[in-house]
């Protein structure tokens, strides 16, 4: 067995550890989302934390942990008459992402089932959590459906299982602590809210920092158990700290103060529903008796918004979370009770915070902006060598607007999402198969049906029934896939008009905020000057391509064959990345391809050699021709403008396979009807 690193040891992140001793007085407060970038000891923390958690009693030989001195009446192993249990430590399960819905909630014993025909339920990750910590590594590509079954369980304090003839309800309380990186995809605002407080992490920027986290982090690797025994007595001091803060919570008292300011907090920063409310109480208690005080003061209220409200006052799903300080401050000072004898509270948090550490370490600040924002020089968008000195700046995109379904056609097998038609390892059932490969979804009357005319051929003579391999029956099922949405964005000198080019980056952000909700991937490519850029890679992230293209400057020449060219060889290397995800295409141009430089660009995978003297225009048709001849689905937002108009992005729809659709028809028109037409246009052409 592995010595985890002491949660004392941990170097800095101040606010991830008290968040996690705060969950660890009151499991109440509802669990910690940590979110920040790779390497900054986010699961070090987590894993250090099952090891200062005081033991539990549980009653002998039951699967479900439950206490012996009042066990649930519900059990599945149960009745269980009170009495004296057996102590042991704190359970910290961890839940895989790939981990199947059966394998989370439990299901049927299969095994049990077929061999000695009862019916008998095995329990799940949700069981063995139970009074102590689930923890999710990358929750945010933890499939949706999963995320919803673990959000209610931690809601409810109960898991229940109605499935396969089975209908079972078990106690399940359990600290939920999520980490993930921004940077691979965002949880939903719902499923955000759900949990109880968030803390974002950053690596320190200051050296000597960093020096003791390498130092501390060789020593531990090492020598591991000398490494814990140096910092034994400073884990004993917190385990102590976190049993008296336990005993000492039903005492802390909450005044009517302290009320109105979380009342007032969670009004002025415009959250919604009542949740903030009552785990802003919470943590603030949980903050008192962490400090050992037995009154709840403004400066806990103050901590407790600080972790509990940036994840929810979120109004759009592309705005960093994070708190304005001065407003919270003025609203605490606004609502101050007569017994506040301190109105300005403390910037530190007040007593216990650090996270109860021995000695507090010299941090950088916490970064509270958003992850996905590119650094300085890195806005994914180089300046191309004939951009010319027309280019202009980057313009604001406009208010983002509700589009209708955009859909692949066709039935897919791609990931999990919530888009496009899919035959999916999740979903409803519509009938059975022979399994393809390993079992992964049993059909379990199908598989009976099949293995009862050979039973008496078979020998059988007990309740069990004899099956074969050859009886066994995957379940077939319906669902949603996510998509790739390529987006493919003119960003030339014709398309630089500020007002046109606001239009055109809102549109663009709808469609992203669409992508958001249905859990796509999402590329972008833009053309402009002489070249075409992949400005950010196929990614989880819509926040990143949010923040490209709001930083996307126009001008120069429309290399549109440059520009389809590349997203093609986008889409030739995801494929071999992903071969079941589908791609949409999303061109957004005029169509005014201009410029030598599409000529010097139009050589590519399947686009021939192309001369100076062949016409930009049809060195796009060519290119476009691409899409068409492999069916890809696509969409062409046409951008022309203005009394003259020369159809020219309807044409290149039509080289595409696709339909072209304007600005004003992507508001009010169903895409997934325009890319389904698109669709059977190009397959009546092959």
């Amino acid at each position: 067995m592995t010595t985890p690193f002491p949660f004392t040891a941990v170097v800095g992140q101040d606010d991830l550890r008290l968040a996690l001793l705060l969950n660890a007085v009151s499991p109440a407060v509802g669990g910690v989302l940590v979110r920040g970038e790779k390497g900054t000891a986010k699961s070090t923390a987590v894993r250090a934390l099952s090891a200062l958690l005081p033991q539990v009693d549980v009653v002998p030989g039951c699967r479900f942990s439950c206490d012996p001195g009042s066990p649930d009446p519900a059990c599945p192993d149960g009745p269980h008459e009170p009495g004296s249990g057996t102590a042991r430590p704190a359970r910290m399960v961890e839940l895989p992402v790939g981990a199947s819905e059966d394998r989370l909630v439990g299901a049927l014993d299969i095994e049990r089932a077929l061999a000695e025909g009862v019916k008998a339920f095995e329990p799940g990750l949700l069981a063995d959590a139970h009074r102590g910590i689930l923890y999710v590594d990358e929750v945010n590509l933890l499939h949706d459906h999963l995320v919803d079954l673990l959000l209610d369980a931690a809601a409810m304090g109960a898991s229940y299982v109605e499935r396969e003839g089975v209908s079972v309800r078990h106690a399940a309380r359990f600290l939920l602590v999520g980490t993930m990186n921004p940077e691979e995809g965002e949880l939903r605002p719902q499923l955000l809210d759900r949990f109880g407080l968030t803390v974002e992490v950053a690596a320190s920027r200051e050296p000597d920092q960093r020096v003791e986290v390498v130092r501390r982090r060789l020593a531990h690797d090492d020598d591991p158990a000398a490494f814990a025994a140096r910092w034994a007595e400073e884990e004993a001091a917190v385990r102590q700290r976190i049993v008296a803060a336990r005993e000492l919570l039903p005492s802390v008292r909450l005044g009517d103060g302290a009320l109105r300011q979380i009342a007032a907090t969670c009004a002025a920063f415009e959250v919604d529903g009542m949740r903030a409310d009552i785990v802003m109480a919470r943590t603030a208690t949980a903050l008192a008796a962490w400090a050992g005080r037995t009154d709840v003061l403004a400066e806990d209220v103050r901590q407790a918004a600080l972790l509990a409200l940036p994840h929810r006052r979120r109004r759009n799903p592309f705005d960093a979370p994070g708190l304005d300080e001065d407003k919270l401050d003025e609203t605490l000072q606004e609502f101050a009770g007569p017994e506040e004898d301190d109105p300005d509270p403390d910037p530190d948090g007040g007593p216990g915070g650090g996270g109860g550490q021995p000695a507090p370490d010299d941090g950088a600040p916490q970064d509270g902006g958003s992850a996905a924002q590119p650094e300085a020089g890195d806005s994914g968008e180089p300046q191309p060598s004939g951009a010319g000195a027309g280019e202009q700046s980057a313009v604001r995109a406009s208010e983002p607007f509700r589009t209708k379904v955009l859909s692949v056609p066709g039935l897919g097998e791609g990931a999990s999402g919530r888009r496009s038609r899919a035959r999916t390892e999740h979903g409803r059932t519509i009938g059975a198969r022979r399994p393809r490969g390993a079992l992964t979804k049993l059909h379990l009357a199908a598989t009976v049906q099949a293995a009862a005319p050979h039973q008496r051929a078979r020998g059988r003579s007990g309740p069990g029934l004899v099956v074969r391999r050859d009886d066994l029956r995957q379940a077939a099922r319906e669902g949603r896939e996510g998509n790739l949405v390529l987006f493919v964005v003119d960003a030339s000198g014709s398309m630089a008009a500020r007002q046109r080019m606001s239009a055109v980056k809102g549109a663009v952000l709808s469609l992203l905020l669409d992508a958001y909700q249905r859990r796509d991937k999402v590329g972008l490519v833009t053309f402009r000057g002489r070249d075409a850029q992949v400005a950010l890679p196929p990614t989880s992230s819509v926040d990143a391509a949010a923040a490209r293209l709001e930083s996307l400057p126009t001008g120069g020449r429309t290399p549109l064959a440059a520009g389809l060219l590349k997203a093609h060889e986008v889409l030739r290397v995801e494929r071999l990345r992903d071969p079941a995800r589908r791609a949409l295409v999303v061109v957004v141009t005029d169509g005014r391809a201009t410029g030598k430089g599409a000529a010097r660009n139009a050589s590519g995978p399947g686009g021939g050699r192309a001369t100076g003297g062949t016409e930009p225009v049809a060195l796009a048709g060519r290119a476009a021709r691409l899409f068409a001849a492999e069916g890809v689905a696509s969409v062409v937002v046409d951008c022309e403008s203005g009394p003259v108009r020369l159809g020219l992005a309807g044409q290149l729809a039509s080289e595409l396979g696709g339909t072209a659709v304007t600005l004003d028809e992507l508001r009010a028109d169903s895409i997934a009807g325009l890319v389904r037409d698109a669709q059977g246009t190009s397959r009546r052409a092959a």
